[in-house]
């Protein structure tokens, strides 16, 4: 008689861990689900630039996120080769989806020097190469929060240009 009681007192015990689990499981899942954040990624799409005057810069904003974010502005520099840097300053009021990108415009002024590289890399057609580097900040809200972040963006990769479209670069 004794074994049958433990074992009954062993199965309720056993029973109500398993009840105090589900439950608390169920309550875990009532919370909002909260979707993890990464900072976007920020790249040069295409430049448009004549021998002198403003560039026409095309930026790629890349959402790196499980949630959709609200980008707002975007501050920063854009350095040429090892030339001195050019501030970007640009609104970008764009909603991305999560894991896509879309891009912005901006007007930059280059620097003489800048734009001496950028004529000597047309001078030596689609096969020429120049590095670019872009630091900086964004500020975006992302989904389901209700104040903006400001997130380190770093961009570099390669400026070349356009074959058959004069004064145009592009990065991969």
């Amino acid at each position: 008689m004794m074994e049958a009681q433990g074992m009954i007192s062993t199965v309720r015990i056993r029973s109500a861990r398993a009840v105090l689990l589900a439950g608390l499981a169920l309550v875990a899942g009532c919370g909002p689900q909260k979707k993890s954040v990464f900072p976007p990624a920020v790249t040069l799409q295409q430049v448009s630039a004549k021998a002198t005057g403003p560039w026409h810069v095309t930026l790629r904003l890349r959402n790196n996120s499980y949630g959709g974010m609200s980008f707002e502005t975007l501050r920063g520099t854009l350095r040429v080769g090892d030339l001195g840097g050019v501030l970007l300053d640009a609104r970008i009021d764009q909603d991305i989806p999560s894991f896509a990108a879309d891009v912005t415009t901006i007007d930059i002024l280059p620097t003489p020097e800048m734009s001496k590289a950028l004529a000597a890399l047309a001078a030596k057609g689609s096969s020429g190469a120049l590095p670019y580097t872009i630091d900086g900040q964004v500020t975006a809200t992302p989904e389901k929060e209700k104040a903006s972040r400001a997130f380190e963006v770093r961009g570099n990769n390669w400026l070349s240009p356009v074959p058959g479209i004069p004064d145009t670069y592009r990065s991969p």
